[in-house]
């Protein structure tokens, strides 16, 4: 994969983000729009970041730009090569196990919790709408967007804002991984089902059983997206060198 091609000039998608900076343009709220944007794929793993275009298109400082690049570094979203800029984050294999080490503690916990503190399922269950919305349309990016947004409706379900703030920046990462797979129909058109079996779990209140399926789907996942990905970078290495 190629890191050396800065992100083009102008950035007319990214400067339409400009308008949600409103009057407090602090460089956390210019690290949301960019971890979105990484997050949806926009800056694929492996690209530079230009200040001046980046910048530029959100009328924004240099200084602010750097603090916001400094917040993202710190998540593992971005990372900084000396002499030659700022670059998104290509993820190791490593990096891919440990993520789902992280979400296995945090979504198991959040769903064993459910048993003492039931929470409405609302926002999960239009998270699965989405996912089978989009997969009737051939839209298996937007598949996997909603899978996203599927784990982290779930993790909300524990009303605490630090576990959210988690959460998301695990599910951000993750989704790197996701962008370098060729094939993501295969990657995550089986959830779907998984999805729906999961939530209805969850309605009818069995939590116990809900934890041993979301164990289940978290290594089966793991192990799938570990496979596709190390294979995936395994050929990347070889075209390189």
């Amino acid at each position: 994969m190629s890191t050396t091609g800065s992100v083009p000039a102008g950035l007319p998608e990214l400067a339409g983000d400009r308008a949600l900076l409103g009057r407090t343009s602090t460089a956390e709220r210019v690290a949301d729009i960019l971890r979105s944007r990484i997050a949806e794929g926009y800056f694929p793993p492996g690209t530079r970041l230009s200040e001046d275009s980046i910048g530029g298109a959100l009328g924004v400082s240099r200084n602010t730009l750097r603090e916001a690049f400094r917040l993202l570094t710190h998540e593992r979203l971005l990372e900084h090569q000396l002499n030659r800029g700022v670059f998104v984050r290509v993820l190791t294999v490593e990096d891919v196990e440990d993520i789902y080490r992280t979400r296995q503690l945090v979504e198991c916990g959040v769903v064993r919790a459910l048993a003492l503190r039931p929470r409405p399922l609302d926002p999960v269950a239009a998270t699965v709408r989405d996912g089978l919305r989009a997969a009737a349309d051939g839209q298996w990016r937007e598949v996997s967007t909603a899978n996203i947004h599927f784990h982290r409706e779930l993790v909300s379900l524990s009303g605490s804002a630090r576990t959210d703030e988690l959460m998301r920046s695990v599910l951000a990462e993750l989704r790197l991984a996701f962008h370098v797979v060729a094939e993501p129909r295969l990657l995550h058109e089986p959830y779907l089902a998984r999805n729906q079996e999961l939530l209805s779990v969850l309605e009818a209140g069995d939590y116990a059983r809900a934890e041993t399926l979301l164990v289940a789907y978290l290594d089966d996942s793991r192990r799938e997206l570990v496979e596709v990905y190390g294979q995936r970078m395994a050929g990347q290495s070889a075209d390189a060198g």
